[in-house]
């Protein structure tokens, strides 16, 4: 289908000719998926389709406990230091964005009155602002009033660099103004595509400006509400033990009628993702569990006569390995991984093209992932209007053996390669849970044949990913030489997914470790494709350039895509919960209720 085709086909829809159903399904044929169909229609100047929720509830609490099992425990709650998926997880018991992303890519509207669009005013037809219109009558958990004034705080606050926000990429260069106590209007520098992003989804949940405002700025990180939450949520917060457990009860006040079902919730952290598992298919001691990386045989053989299922639904998230561009081992002003340093061999192309060549995606899928991990050559891979297919890959330890030896890469008495006295050993850490060893040893035997010590390191997820500025074995910190995890995408469009390879978004010791481009890696090619990307309102040159971005930092070689990720999730049979791949599995936590 070509760009006058598609043109043709959104003007049927304007006209009332053709159906929004008929529309998305007639381009879903041509590789253009729901959320991409969808944007195109908004920025058409066709009204979004609202989601409609499915539960029909009849009052207010009375489910009993909600037990939930996270076996990463959320470590603190304040969605804008949240630096991974357990702390947003957390966060979102409490706290609510204006919108959110069902499993579709639809915009679902939680503190919002109504979806902006062309037809109500609410998005301008240059793309430079949106009028958000806020739902009266909503209260934080303390009986103040939720207005715009807390929107514009939490854009001040997010967009102060001293608060050293991980949210900061969707603020910094937004203005927001109050129009009314109930309306704010976002402000863009240039036009804007994808303008559900600041205030929405995981990266939109919003704090008390009255509990927050004393610490915006350098005292950011001393708010004792950063663990004792006052949202606008479902639920209310009892008690939070960081790494352990998060207590909620029954919002009596939410602003949703007979919402929520559940009269209290628990989020128990702690344990291995198998555990999990059993916990919840197996033996039903908890309705839920998050995050099931575990071996897909295990899940299949738990499923048989047990009590809960694998709940698989797509998105867009990667396990995916770094190599580093700095120096791990060579600390220069007090820091590591220093942008000021280059690290000793995987500055050599040659070495990253090797390293490439010695990652077995198939065998990870066939024998560790199965259903719930494919194997990819791309970061970006979903929407897949945006998926490259210029990128492929190959597992050939003969053809790794040859670019090294062609290097200068010799093979020494011992078989481990050296040149110019560097020999290549490498440290490679991930967090502990059975996959990612097993991925980890699958490579360091490929590494062995072709002269290279790689020394494995595993690092409990709750330390991995703690947001700790002072632990030295984070993620954020990459001190060592090459990592591996799961980037998790958090809305149906790429742009800040992938803005974490941008210059901007360097982890640094300045910004304690927040900024999103852990691996270091900088281009100005790509740098400035994203920043067109940005304003592009076109949506074939658009997804053009996001393309383009996978292709940079794919052909670096500095990042090995391993296996795309569905969300999998483990729960109950008599749970209903809606989930989503574009957003938190929490996203809509109102409706979640039991069957009998």
């Amino acid at each position: 289908m070509d760009e006058k085709e598609l043109r043709k086909l959104i003007d049927e829809v304007k006209v009332g000719r053709l159906s929004r159903r008929s529309f998305v399904k007639t381009v879903a044929m041509f590789g253009l998926t729901a959320p991409m169909a969808t944007q195109l229609l908004t920025w058409s100047g066709v009204a979004h389709a609202q989601a409609k929720s499915v539960y029909k509830p009849t009052k207010r609490g009375g489910g009993g406990a909600l037990k939930l099992l996270w076996w990463q425990g959320a470590t603190l709650l304040n969605p804008h230091f949240a630096v991974g998926t357990k702390d947003q997880e957390g966060s979102r018991i409490f706290y609510e964005p204006l919108l959110a992303y069902d499993d579709e890519g639809n915009f679902v509207p939680i503190l919002a009155a109504e979806l902006p669009s062309v037809q109500n005013g609410g998005l301008a037809a240059d793309g430079k602002s949106v009028v958000w219109k806020l739902k009266k009558g909503v209260q934080w958990h303390d009986g103040k009033p939720f207005t715009a004034d807390d929107v514009l705080f939490n854009w001040e606050y997010a967009a102060d660099t001293a608060t050293a926000a991980v949210t900061i990429g969707s603020y910094k260069d937004i203005k927001v103004e109050k129009i009314d106590s109930h309306t704010v209007r976002v402000l863009f520098q240039k036009p804007t595509p994808f303008w559900a992003e600041a205030f929405c989804g995981t990266r939109g949940m919003l704090i008390p400006k009255h509990l927050f405002e004393s610490y915006k700025g350098a005292k950011s990180r001393d708010a004792p509400n950063n663990l004792k939450p006052v949202g606008t949520g479902p639920y209310r917060f009892v008690d939070f033990k960081p790494g352990d457990m998060v207590r909620g009860q029954l919002n009596t006040s939410y602003h949703e009628a007979n919402r929520p079902y559940f009269d209290t919730i628990e989020m128990k952290g702690g344990g291995d993702a198998v555990s999990a598992a059993r916990a919840v298919i197996q033996t039903g001691e908890f309705d839920y569990a998050w995050n099931m990386q575990v071996e897909d045989e295990i899940l299949l053989r738990l499923e048989k006569g047990g009590k809960g299922r694998a709940d698989i639904v797509s998105g867009g998230n990667i396990e995916h390995i770094q190599l580093n561009t700095t120096d791990p081992w060579t600390e220069v002003d007090g820091e590591r991984s220093s942008v000021k340093t280059r690290h000793a061999f995987f500055g050599d192309a040659a070495v990253r093209e090797a390293m490439n060549m010695l990652v077995d995606r198939q065998s990870v899928q066939d024998h560790i992932y199965g259903r719930t991990g494919v194997a990819t050559a791309n970061f970006l891979n979903n929407p897949e209007r945006f998926r490259s297919r210029n990128m492929k890959f190959e597992f050939n330890v003969d053809k790794a053996n040859q670019v090294l030896e062609a290097a200068g890469w010799k093979r020494g008495s011992d078989g481990i390669r050296a040149k110019d006295g560097k020999k290549l050993k490498i440290v490679f850490q991930t967090s502990i849970n059975a996959p990612r060893q097993k991925t980890q040893q699958i490579i360091k035997q490929a590494c062995q044949k072709a002269g290279i010590d790689m020394e494995l390191k595993s690092v409990t997820a709750s330390v991995f990913f703690s947001s700790d500025v002072a632990n030295p074995d984070t993620y954020t910190k990459f001190y060592c030489d090459m990592q591996m995890y799961t980037t998790t995408m958090t809305q149906p469009d790429p742009q800040v997914f992938m803005n974490q390879f941008t210059s901007d978004e360097v982890a640094t010791k300045d910004n304690k470790w927040q900024g999103r481009n852990i691996s270091r890696w900088r281009s100005e090619e790509y740098d400035k494709a994203f920043k067109a990307a940005e304003s592009e309102l076109d949506p074939m040159k658009r997804a053009a350039l996001f393309v383009r971005m996978n292709d940079l930092v794919i052909g670096s070689r500095h990042i090995i895509p391993v296996v795309f990720r569905p969300r999998v999730a483990a729960i109950s049979n008599q749970i209903r919960a809606p989930l989503s791949g574009w957003d938190n599995d929490l996203w809509l936590l109102r409706d979640w209720y039991r069957e009998a």
